[in-house]
């Protein structure tokens, strides 16, 4: 457990606005887009990079000295991956220390571990529930009522960002790495989830606790998506899922973008490319023109050019979201924690933390 730090005042989510990568200096007044949450929800189809892009989030938040939370819940150990460190036990480890003096933790959060506490918290069986672990009793709870799974899990998530020590926020926001969008509405939609369950009693009371903090503006959920067409698609779907289901939505990262092969002219895909323009060009850097050699070069700029028209089209379905939109460039050296720091960075540029 980290030692408390002094209390903020929590001023209120305002506007964002759309930035895009690369930004160079943010286009905001200043503020950090979603100033005031305290719990921010990182989700994105599989393969998406929504584990690389929460882990970003965590390292931005925590720039200048604040204390950040990243909660993984699907029990991949990724964050331990990405952050090559030791396999990550139930309870907060410093994973990280931020720019600026800030520290990042990292939680893995065990449904099994967290029935435990539970048990324990609401009816103090101590030795108990662990001589129920070692029957089984508690993977089969777990395993009979996924709902009271995702209880656990969640209500694990909004007690640390609601944790307080000596009167001080323990962390200044908690960062999960959520399930993937297809199932992120129903995960974080608890109430429905236990209603099967429970009508009354603690475990009522709990969820009713994590749909408090959930569906409150200190929550947002983010999605992330490639320039691609499912996870574009996935996206759309998403967000009108999340609308549907009353649960706060967040911005949009777009994962992995390129940049235009020329910036100055981004409209330019290289369709107006002609056999004639392509020979002249190569005569003009000394290059014979030879016909399997223009060939092979038109074809290539032809790949280029529906690639673009293609991201285009899926830049223009996620800004028609009407959310703010960020975007985190492909690093070509593969990502390491050198490329974390980087993916950070260019997040507080856009203004996302």
């Amino acid at each position: 457990m980290p030692p408390p730090r002094a209390e903020r005042a929590a001023p209120s989510r305002r506007a964002a606005a759309v930035t895009t990568w690369p930004a160079g200096a943010r286009t905001t007044d200043g503020d950090a887009d979603w100033e005031g949450v305290r719990l921010h929800v990182v989700s994105g189809k599989g393969g998406t990079g929504k584990t690389t892009v929460a882990a970003a989030l965590a390292l931005a938040l925590a720039t200048g000295g604040r204390r950040t939370l990243l909660v993984e819940v699907e029990g991949r150990q990724g964050i331990a991956q990405l952050f090559d460190c030791p396999h990550l036990p139930y309870e907060d480890r410093r994973i990280a220390v931020a720019p600026g003096g800030g520290e990042v933790y990292a939680l893995a959060i065990d449904p099994e571990e967290a029935l435990l506490e539970y048990l324990d918290m609401f009816y103090h069986l101590g030795r108990a529930g662990k001589g129920l672990k070692k029957l089984g009793a508690i993977d089969f709870a777990t395993t009979i009522a996924p709902g009271l799974r995702d209880v656990l899990l969640t209500g694990k998530a909004c007690e640390s960002a609601r944790r307080r020590v000596q009167g001080a926020f323990a962390y200044d926001a908690v960062v999960m790495d959520a399930p993937p969008t297809g199932r992120i509405a129903r995960f974080l939609n608890v109430n429905t989830e236990v209603a099967g369950l429970a009508r009354f009693g603690p475990i009522h009371t709990q969820a009713e606790a994590v749909m408090g903090v959930i569906r409150s503006a200190q929550t947002a959920v983010h999605l992330v998506t490639l320039l691609e067409e499912m996870p574009v698609q996935e996206t759309v779907d998403g967000v009108a899922e999340l609308r549907a289901s009353g649960l706060p939505t967040g911005g949009v990262v777009i994962n992995m973008a390129r940049p235009p092969l020329q910036a100055e002219d981004e409209s330019d895909t290289g369709r107006r490319l002609t056999p004639e323009l392509l020979e002249a060009g190569l005569l003009a850097g000394g290059i014979k023109p030879t016909r399997p050699l223009v060939a092979a070069l038109l074809g290539e700029a032809d790949e280029h050019a529906s690639r673009i028209e293609l991201e285009s089209t899926g830049r223009a379905l996620v800004r028609g979201l009407d959310l703010p939109v960020y975007e985190l460039p492909l690093l070509a050296d593969g990502m390491d924690l050198g490329g974390l720091y980087r993916l950070a960075e260019a997040l507080r540029e856009q203004g996302m933390a």
